[in-house]
């Protein structure tokens, strides 16, 4: 069993408060992810679970047992770094049976543990070799080794690879979680960037402001964003401001400036609500002819950008307001041109609708 849970957890540095009230389960042998912006309390967090800092109020549990005044070595958690933190002036297999030698293991019960744990990591064969002489991934791999070899059922992971360059970062994601799994660990891996959260998480935490802003698979994350925060950090978005003008039993129309309405299947509000109105790239398609239905925009293509396996188009609507839609390459797709004229088009289930934030919604797509 290696399971975390925290009560309550705050954590003030000054009058910055950092952490306020966290409470999280993660269950045994799970995969949580970590994700928010910067100085959103992510490593903070990470640390008092490591015992590397001690909350100001709240109780921190490790498998059922309360662990607030327990030093990290007795936690069964190791804490992994950027850099993978190996000793390089030792070789793989001085790195791996370091925290057996140093528990004074005996020489016979070392060798063993030592040489399991590296056929488990595919590096038996590179026993003798030095951090600088391995890749990123070997690293990698013989930084999970050590972890395991010292007894460590938890790996807190801390932006493991924000030093890397991209592919090599890909790579990597799947490599570790698929390591993490084999050998039966629970992992706890903050990180900025929603594509890896997305890629390697069971679950993802989005912390905003040392607050829990919402927990969920990543396919909930994404297909059901609890608040503009959200929808804006995790895959981005197009926001209009519009105020509700009518709502029946199949949902509700909102009505922006400029004389354009958009058709929702939420119920939720009053007529006379001010609300904003969320809808994903991908979810916005373009054509030269109108089609039945609701939300048949008329715009004019003001640019095209190129990125990977799709093209966006920026495309400027009659009120002035611009919205964006992400269409796959296909190769046999026509691509369109700037000046283009077309019609926006968007089913209305694929419509998020959220309060007008108190900050006004700038600043609230701004606090990512």
């Amino acid at each position: 069993m290696a399971n975390v849970r925290l009560i309550n957890v705050t954590k003030r540095f000054g009058r910055i408060l950092a952490l306020d009230r966290i409470n999280l389960s993660v269950r045994d042998g799970e995969y949580l992810c970590i994700l928010g912006p910067t100085g959103a309390g992510k490593t903070t967090l990470l640390r008092i679970i490591a015992g590397l800092l001690e909350p100001d109020e709240g109780e921190v549990y490790i498998d059922g047992k309360r662990v607030n005044d327990v030093p990290p070595e007795e936690r069964s958690a190791a804490y992994m770094f950027q850099n993978f933190a190996l000793f390089p002036h030792m070789t793989v297999w001085q790195n791996v049976s370091f925290g057996p030698v140093v528990k004074e293991w005996s020489p016979e019960r070392i060798r063993n543990v030592t040489s399991e744990i590296l056929e488990m990591v595919r590096l038996s064969e590179r026993g003798d070799a030095y951090p600088h002489e391995l890749s990123g991934g070997m690293q990698q791999r013989v930084a999970l080794a050590r972890a395991i070899a010292a007894g460590a059922k938890i790996l807190l992971l801390d932006e493991p690879f924000g030093a890397l360059d991209a592919r090599l970062r890909v790579n990597l994601r799947t490599q570790l979680r698929s390591l993490v799994k084999e050998q039966g660990l629970t992992a706890i891996h903050v990180t900025h960037d929603q594509e890896e959260a997305l890629m390697v998480a069971d679950r993802i935490v989005i912390l905003r402001e040392g607050r829990i802003e919402q927990i969920g698979s990543p396919q909930e994350i994404y297909t059901n964003p609890k608040s503009i925060f959200v929808m804006s950090f995790v895959g981005g978005a197009n926001f209009f401001d519009g105020v509700i003008s009518h709502i029946d039993r199949l949902g509700s129309t909102v009505d922006l400036r400029g004389g354009l309405r958009i058709r929702t299947r939420s119920i939720n509000g009053r007529v006379g609500d001010r609300v904003v109105i969320a809808i994903r790239r991908e979810n916005v398609h373009l054509r030269k002819s109108r089609m039945k239905g609701f939300n048949n925009l008329i715009g004019e293509i003001a640019d095209v950008m190129f990125v990977g396996g799709s093209i966006e188009y920026v495309v400027r609507l009659e009120n002035g307001m611009s919205i964006m839609s992400r269409i796959l390459l296909e190769g046999k797709g026509e691509i369109l041109k700037r000046g283009d004229v077309v019609i926006v088009s968007f089913h209305p289930r694929d419509c998020h609708v959220f309060p007008y934030p108190k900050r006004g919604l700038l600043k609230e797509i701004e606090a990512i």
